[in-house]
């Protein structure tokens, strides 16, 4: 078998999703927007859309950013990681 690389991102890139998992809540909701105004440009917590689990325990809230680069998606990825709230980031 043949591994195929992954496709390369073009930045800027608009449209681009960042999706958080984690304990249902409003600190959640804070903790994402916080971290997105730190490092997103212009970023609008209406850009924020939340879907919650079948037993309500934990939400999925997904940003749309414009991402200027890699440094700038790593710095997202650790700053939300580190919080114990959030179980998951993709």
């Amino acid at each position: 078998m043949s591994q195929q690389e992954p496709p390369k991102i073009e930045f800027p890139c608009e449209n681009y999703p960042v999706k958080v998992m984690g304990d249902a809540g409003e600190a959640l909701h804070l903790l994402v927007n916080e971290v997105m105004a730190r490092h997103v440009e212009g970023f609008h917590p209406g850009l924020v859309t939340a879907r919650d689990s079948s037993k309500g325990r934990f939400q999925s809230l997904t940003v749309m950013i414009t991402a200027t680069g890699e440094d700038q998606l790593q710095a997202i990825f650790q700053d939300l990681k580190k919080n114990p709230i959030v179980r998951m980031v993709l």
